[in-house]
């Protein structure tokens, strides 16, 4: 007899496009035992436990398309498998990557299931998906489950594996733009755009980052210095040696001064508005522990603000507020500080928080400048002000109202200036000015600092203003209005013929001038040159040419079982090639045992033909003329018999195809007929034994022709096919 249990047979992280949907999938073959005879609403007690646990099931519509559509299905009754996908997807949304995509489908063999999740990263939703089942069979069994702990366990994977607030924003903003990305590493680098159309982001730093630049913006003194040449407001001071120095410093340049480490950054070790001896030799220790130098410099009067400069333009604005209590006649200031500033739900540990919170509880040196705060009002942590007297606890360090709408266009031009003469495409400038909104030379404000990798997350969740949108302005600086990162990808499927085909569209490529990366069954090619001579025709090898910043256009062939196990290594393609289909091909290992099955893998590379791309499709194969339907782009149907009623059709509508008539190798278009070459000519035809060998050149031709390679230079190309003899011949059909 079974047991009343979830086994996973199988998980599989499918990295692109695949049967499911476009996006990265987490697919899980799964054995639901005995359950498979007890749906939801025979199990006691389980929808009330599950229901507790995971109160957000409720805003799941499922396939009854309303809010509340899962649990009805719940009440009725639905089996194990169904539950697990919807678990899966409640759990990752508790930990902070929201997914809504789920699929659950029977297979051939009874009680075991393919569960299928929109994975944004394969660790935290294998995890989620673990945990799922963990819940699922403590409901189905009565047993405590520990959810607290479950999320918080789940939310901190989340935390260490998903990309930062920083750098999400210019991926999603990407995104919206159709520019694909590829991770590149467990951190925040990012290519955006394949091969020789990319750029490459880590959090606000780009691959236009100057790393002179960089340089210069955390040598305070140096950046002053060019700034201040460059007529830019800058505070008066100097770089100072000693306390002593500090205070002779201050008094050259007059108090109140501001001490603060010359290659720090985020304000740490920063004081401000100091005016006594005793304040200005103390914050030197303060900010000699935060840097390797202590710069002494004109106090400016007015609020911090952080400009967000992206290429040129202004992208955001925001302004600082100081971080004060006020007592109670009660609690210390350590305890007002955590009941009335660390409650602020802008303030975490986390990337997600503007804002750190304020710990007095350690003597670490981030916390020196906020006791030295302290002191200067003569307070201690432990002190207890009286009711009403307000403490100010910190003067800087707290930006985050959105001021975009008020900067004036002259101090606009000024901190764009600032970060053109640093030399940095993405720069945060500290600016003080009591007003924003007037002439820096009105009201002795100045450009206090500029940073290089700035922050982004008080512009996209500002405490009060609207968030702004400095992901695109990002983007928008590295791809121009019209660019895409992409460049020409042609993807080849079937049953007979991918490796032919894929050959010879790649020559014709790179005979158009194109410097073309090709994964196939016969290796893996990067122009004439063969760097890998093992089967290519993988995620793995197609990988690898997207990210080769050589490469300007691509040819992978993909059959059947990548799809299956791996999914595309590309999100859409401009070209999507169907040789044609066996009807007896299987993939029973994956539960693909039908013709209609392996039609709907195949169909996943004209799924995602871009709109102004092509499908070119087998029109004698019965199987694949039904695909120009789905097709979003354009479809070129090749064909050895011109009289196929798929054809006839097809030209009816204007539409083109590659024929054979009288001899030679047709271009059409609706009534236009246009011969391209005698097959006499081309060796791929004359004399070949190989059955397939006429449609894998129609295939090929209507690829390059799908691409605006012309005619002349596709002639040419396949009449020199193969007569090269260092050129490896296609081993495989």
């Amino acid at each position: 007899m079974k047991k009343k249990d979830i086994a996973f047979l199988k998980v599989m992280p499918l990295r692109g496009p695949n049967i499911w949907t476009y996006r990265q999938v987490l697919e899980a073959w799964v054995d639901i035992g005995a359950l498979e005879d007890s749906p939801s609403n025979t199990l006691p007690g389980f929808y009330e436990r599950l229901t507790a646990w995971l109160p957000g099931l409720v805003e799941h519509r499922c396939g009854v398309g309303e809010r509340g559509g899962f649990l009805l299905r719940l009440r009725e009754g639905t089996w194990a498998g169904h539950i697990l996908e919807h678990v899966t997807l409640e759990l990752q949304n508790l930990a902070g990557m929201q997914t809504g995509f789920g699929k659950a489908r029977e297979t051939s063999t009874p009680g075991v299931y393919k569960v299928v999740v929109r994975s944004r990263h394969e660790q935290v939703s294998r995890a989620c998906l673990y945990a799922a089942r963990d819940l699922m069979m403590a409901a189905i069994e009565g047993r405590p489950f520990d959810m607290p702990s479950t999320v918080t366990r789940l939310r901190d994977l989340a935390d260490s594996f998903c990309l930062g607030p920083s750098t999400a924003c210019i991926v999603n903003a990407a995104s919206e733009r159709r520019i694909p990305s590829i991770r590149l590493s467990d951190g925040n680098l990012v290519q955006l755009g394949y091969g020789a159309c990319q750029h490459r982001i880590w959090t606000a730093e780009t691959d236009q980052t100057s790393a002179i630049g960089e340089g210069i913006s955390s040598d305070k003194d140096l950046t002053k210095t060019l700034l201040q040449s460059c007529g830019v407001p800058v505070p008066e001071g100097r770089l100072v040696e000693s306390p002593e120095d500090a205070w002779d410093a201050a008094e050259d340049i007059g108090v109140p001064v501001v001490v603060k480490p010359y290659d720090g950054n985020h304000g740490r070790g920063v004081s401000t508005e100091l005016t006594a001896r005793e304040e200005v030799e103390a914050a030197y220790h303060v900010a000699l522990k935060e840097g390797s130098g202590v710069l002494v410099e004109r106090f400016v009067r007015g609020d911090e603000h952080r400009v967000l400069v992206v290429g040129g333009k202004v992208a955001a604005v925001a302004r600082g507020e100081a971080a004060s209590v006020v007592g109670d006649g009660r609690s210390t200031i350590v305890e007002l500080i955590d009941s009335q500033l660390n409650t602020d739900p802008r303030r975490g540990t986390t990337e997600d928080h503007p804002l750190n919170p304020i710990l007095l509880d350690n003597d670490q040196h981030e916390n020196q400048p906020v006791r030295f705060e302290l002191k200067r009002q003569g307070f201690e942590p432990e002190s207890v002000p009286a009711p009403g007297v307000a403490v100010l606890i910190q003067r800087s360090g707290n930006v985050a109202l959105d001021v975009t709408d008020s900067i004036h266009p002259s101090v606009a031009a000024i901190a764009s200036l600032a970060a053109r003469v640093i030399g940095l495409d993405v720069a945060g400038i500290d600016l003080v000015a009591e007003d924003i909104s007037r002439p820096l030379d009105e009201q002795r404000g100045a450009i206090v600092e500029v940073n290089a990798g700035p922050g982004l997350l008080m512009h996209l969740k500002p405490a009060s203003g609207k968030p702004r949108p400095v992901g695109e302005a990002i983007v928008a600086s590295l791809f121009p209005e019209g660019e895409n990162g992409r460049f020409p990808i042609v993807g080849i499927g079937g049953t007979k013929g991918k490796t032919v085909v894929a050959r010879v569209v790649a020559q014709l490529l790179q005979l158009s001038g194109k410097h073309v990366g090709l994964a196939c069954s016969d290796g893996l090619f990067l122009g004439s040159r063969q760097v890998e001579k093992n089967d290519s025709a993988n995620w793995a090898a197609a990988h690898k040419v997207l990210l080769n910043r050589s490469v300007e256009a691509a040819v992978f062939e993909t059959g059947c079982r990548a799809i299956l196990g791996e999914g595309l290594a590309y999100d859409r393609c401009q070209v999507a090639v169907l040789t044609n289909l066996d009807p007896s091909e299987q993939a029973p290992e994956f539960y693909i045992e039908t013709p209609e099955q392996m039609l709907n893998v195949l169909r996943t590379l004209v799924d995602v033909v871009l709109p102004d791309g092509v499908a070119v499709l087998n029109a004698c194969d019965p199987l694949l003329v039904g695909m120009a339907e789905l097709c979003d782009g354009d479809v070129i149907f090749f064909s050895s018999d011109p009289e196929a009623a798929s054809v006839t059709g097809h030209r009816a509508q204007g539409k083109r195809a590659v024929l054979v008539r009288n001899g030679h190798l047709v271009l059409v278009t609706g009534a236009d007929e246009r011969a391209l070459v005698a097959l006499a000519s081309v060796p791929l035809v004359c004399g070949a034994a190989d059955a397939y060998a006429l449609e894998n050149v129609l295939a090929a031709v209507g690829a390059a022709w799908a691409l605006g390679l012309s005619p002349d230079l596709i002639r040419a190309g396949i009449e020199t096919f193969g007569l090269n003899r260092a050129e490896p011949a296609p081993k495989h059909g």
